[in-house]
């Protein structure tokens, strides 16, 4: 991934408020990108400064590994998790 598109994902995930969510291909789409696994890498390798918890997946649960720190996180801003999924048509953020 280029500079530039690595800022515009960096942008779009910064610009989730607190207790929204976007799914990884949500953030894709709207930088344009052709895979949501691009957006998990990036996070991955260069997350540690955004609020990587507003990004789940299009199911609305977290990765495992993550899982507990992610909703706790999200349970703190207002997302209620339901069976450890979070309702993506009550929290997804519309802008």
């Amino acid at each position: 991934m280029d500079d530039e598109t690595v800022e515009r994902v960096r942008a779009i995930i910064c610009s989730i408020p607190p207790g929204s969510v976007l799914a990884y291909g949500d953030v894709a789409a709207r930088a344009g990108l052709r895979s949501a696994r691009q957006v998990g890498r990036l996070l991955s390798e260069d997350g540690h400064d955004l609020p990587w918890h507003r990004v789940l997946r299009a199911s609305g649960t977290p990765a495992p590994h993550i899982a507990h720190e992610q909703l706790a996180r999200l349970r703190a801003e207002g997302v209620l998790a339901k069976d450890g999924r979070v309702p993506m048509r009550e929290y997804r953020w519309a802008d």
